[in-house]
């Protein structure tokens, strides 16, 4: 009587509360500095970003944080990348820190993303040389 039930039951749960059977957006975020895909990065980014790269600290556009993103893969390929540190009890805020190593170096790479509409958004990211 069982068997047939559960299927049903992780439908539902899947639908009403699909955070649940996903992933955390940081380890999502890992993945695409592996691949140095600025351009999905981007996709997450807030209409401005607090944007630090290599000791350059500003307030960018989306479109121009994109740019810089790509800018910093060029000059430093990605090899590798793992999520070290992860806050997730918030609701609606996330912090996570990714260790990025390029073929130039090892980075840190720390994000805080807020929700907005159900979808959490990057409204800091810094990309600092490991200590």
């Amino acid at each position: 009587m069982i068997r047939p039930i559960l299927p049903a039951l992780i439908i539902l749960t899947q639908i009403f509360y699909p955070v649940a059977f996903q992933g955390d957006i940081v380890d999502a975020l890992s993945a695409l500095f592996k691949s140095a895909n600025s351009k999905e990065i981007s996709k997450n980014f807030s209409t401005s970003v607090e944007l630090t790269v290599n000791e350059e600290e500003d307030v960018y556009p989306k479109a121009q944080a994109e740019q810089i993103i790509r800018e910093f893969f060029t000059k430093n390929p990605p090899v590798s990348s793992a999520v070290v540190h992860l806050i997730n009890t918030n609701p609606n805020y996330r912090f996570g820190v990714i260790a990025l190593n390029t073929k130039n170096g090892k980075f840190r790479v720390a994000v805080t993303l807020k929700k907005t509409a159900n979808t959490f958004f990057i409204t800091e990211l810094r990309i600092e040389p490991e200590k």
